[in-house]
């Protein structure tokens, strides 16, 4: 092995190490107990763990909450990722304008929802979404439309949460295809304003072209981000009402920290990998087909 060879390992070593502790093996030993009943008896003794083989995955096949989970999630996926990623691309065009002023307030005015604190903007979303004191219905009865209960109506609860969670997490993405427009050549956009392009003819076929790669790495953050949503229907709602907003996550909170079932909650883990995995590999092989058209 070269010098530079080892000094290139030398430097990544403490990141492969960290990496090696807290994600692979931690990743190993929930996989393993996915075959298991490890709950809070072999908790206290491990002499009370036995190997079960895929019966948990197998209830959780029979289980119908588990597909309620599921199917919230997808809900989630299909409507949060094209919301969240419209939103941050066009916060981020706004930014990238010339004609802005101000552009450092905006930044940090748009940016300020991803680095707030999740339980005080969820306490707040709460009372704006409230049935008969919020701002939300307040101004719905403005135009002559009847309250809505955001947060108790099965049928407006994950609207409500979805719309929350795109307008708290867009800032993050934002960042990113801001970045990503500023790399674009200013040549490209010259040469097709002088061709007699427009602003829409420009942005379809010179703006999306250059940033794709960026445009496909914010999808794929964006599905593992929804794919993996708790902490908001959990302070929101808690799963409710009528499990109208439990999602995967929230199912594998409760039955590993609530009925302490760690073993069917580790293969709730497993699962939701594997669906994370297998959209993301979709999402590849579709740029490839379209890097290729």
């Amino acid at each position: 092995m070269s010098a530079q060879n080892r000094a290139g390992w030398g430097f990544t070593a403490p990141a492969l190490t960290a990496i090696g502790l807290f994600f692979a093996l931690p990743a190993i030993a929930s996989l393993f107990l996915s075959f298991t009943d490890f709950d809070i008896y072999a908790l206290a003794d491990l002499s009370n763990l036995r190997f079960i083989g895929f019966d948990n995955y197998a209830r959780l096949i029979s289980n119908p909450l588990f597909w309620r989970a599921m199917g919230n999630t997808a809900w989630f996926v299909i409507f949060g990722v094209p919301l969240t990623v419209g939103l941050s691309l066009a916060a981020a065009i706004l930014l990238d304008a010339r004609t802005l002023r101000w552009k450092p307030v905006w930044r940090v005015a748009l940016f300020a929802p991803y680095v707030t604190t999740l339980v005080a903007t969820a306490v707040v979303w709460r009372y704006l979404l409230h049935t008969r004191y919020g701002l939300v219905n307040y101004a719905l009865g403005a135009l002559g439309i009847p309250p809505v209960d955001w947060l108790g109506d099965p049928q407006a609860s994950l609207p409500a949460i979805l719309i929350f969670v795109a307008w708290k997490t867009f800032g993050y993405s934002m960042v990113i295809f801001l970045a990503a427009l500023q790399m674009v050549p200013q040549e490209l956009h010259e040469a097709a304003r002088i061709d007699g392009a427009g602003a829409w003819m420009r942005f379809r076929h010179v703006t999306l072209p250059a940033i794709a790669p960026t445009m496909l790495l914010v999808s794929i953050l964006s599905v593992a981000s929804f794919f993996q949503l708790f902490a908001e229907p959990y302070v929101m709602t808690q799963g409710g009402p009528a499990q109208s907003t439990v999602t995967v996550l929230y199912f594998m909170f409760e039955e590993g920290f609530k009925w302490w079932n760690l073993g069917s909650g580790a293969a709730v883990a497993f699962i939701l990998f594997i669906c994370i995995f297998a959209v993301t590999l979709l999402q590849l092989w579709i740029a490839r087909r379209v890097d290729r058209a």
